[in-house]
């Protein structure tokens, strides 16, 4: 393991040290909300051909969706994308850095999707919410240029989680076929019930912190009574067999980091493909920091790369 995070990364340690603002977990939802939305405000899209809002219908109300379509000619395999932010914060506006340079890197219709946030909606909303939008894009992508036969899934920290459920789902549900799953930094896991050497070792100082962790998780799992769903903590699942392909992203000073490579970890056992691409000095929500860090551009090329590939293959 690096000794410390790269130059760069700590350069963005420095600048959020600087700004002075409150915790996230010292904060209300909406002041959280807020401070993430002017994190994320200095990070411009890449040019794709077109984006398009609308609405979908879901299991309590309509769901934002926002489309990236490429700029050549379709149709486009459907990559449906989940946002990170601990299922609290974060959405569409905030994560257009990085949707939108996926979609131009793998030449996929990018479905991000404004799934509804805990508290006010603790789990599952989000995981129904976003099966729903696979359903769609498996159903009518061809309204955005889509290629309704040609569907992976993917996302980042929570969204990553996402993922990961929505592709146990469909698998138990015998729902759409996915042809991959990108897992960026996938939180996957149940911390009343796993233990791992990251959440000590970079539980302060590197962006998440565990604080924060269990701030999420106390406004997305409330109950005790989800603590062993596996569809809430993926790596409890049993049988990961039968799943799609995966690009698994950790980060070495992540707090989260080595519930991601257990995953991965289990996938390769369970005979899934997988392809685990670790940045040892990076910190967590780096790929999304595309005007800050090299890596977050190395890192959603090969995601981008990955989800071209599954199509191909």
């Amino acid at each position: 393991m690096a000794d410390e995070p790269h130059p760069q990364a700590r350069e963005v340690l420095a600048m959020m040290d600087a700004q002075n603002t409150p915790p996230t977990y010292g904060v209300t939802p909406a002041i959280a909300r807020e401070q993430f939305r002017r994190l994320t405000a200095e990070m411009p899209a890449t040019e794709v051909g077109d984006v398009a809002d609308f609405a979908i219908e879901g299991p309590a109300g309509p769901i934002p969706i926002r489309a990236y379509v490429p700029a050549s000619e379709g149709p486009f395999p459907v990559l449906v994308y989940y946002h990170g932010g601990g299922w609290v914060i974060g959405g569409l506006d905030e994560y257009e850095n990085l949707t939108s340079a996926l979609c131009a890197g793998a030449e996929a219709v990018v479905l991000s999707v404004d799934y509804r946030l805990a508290p006010g909606n603790p789990f599952p909303a989000q995981l129904a919410d976003a099966y729903a939008a696979l359903e769609w894009a498996a159903e009518y992508a061809e309204h955005v240029s889509g290629d309704p036969d040609r569907v992976a899934v993917g996302g980042d920290s929570a969204g990553g989680n996402l993922a990961a459920a929505v592709s146990l789902l469909s698998r138990d549900r015998d729902g759409p076929d996915i042809a991959h799953q990108s897992l960026v930094y996938p939180a996957v896991a149940s911390p009343a019930i796993h233990d791992f050497d990251s959440y000590e070792e970079n539980a302060e100082g590197y962006f998440l912190e565990w604080e924060s962790i269990q701030w999420f998780y106390d406004r997305w799992l409330p109950s005790e009574l989800h603590a062993r769903n596996e569809y809430a903590a993926p790596l409890l699942a049993r049988d990961l067999s039968g799943l799609p392909s995966a690009t698994v992203v950790t980060a070495g000073f992540d707090p989260i980091r080595d519930e991601g490579i257990a995953y991965a970890d289990r996938l390769v056992e369970a005979n899934v493909p997988v392809h685990h691409e670790h940045y040892d000095d990076m910190i967590h929500g780096f790929a999304s920091m595309t005007e800050l860090l090299d890596a977050s551009h190395a890192a959603i090329d090969v995601v981008a790369a990955e989800v071209a590939d599954a199509f191909d293959a």
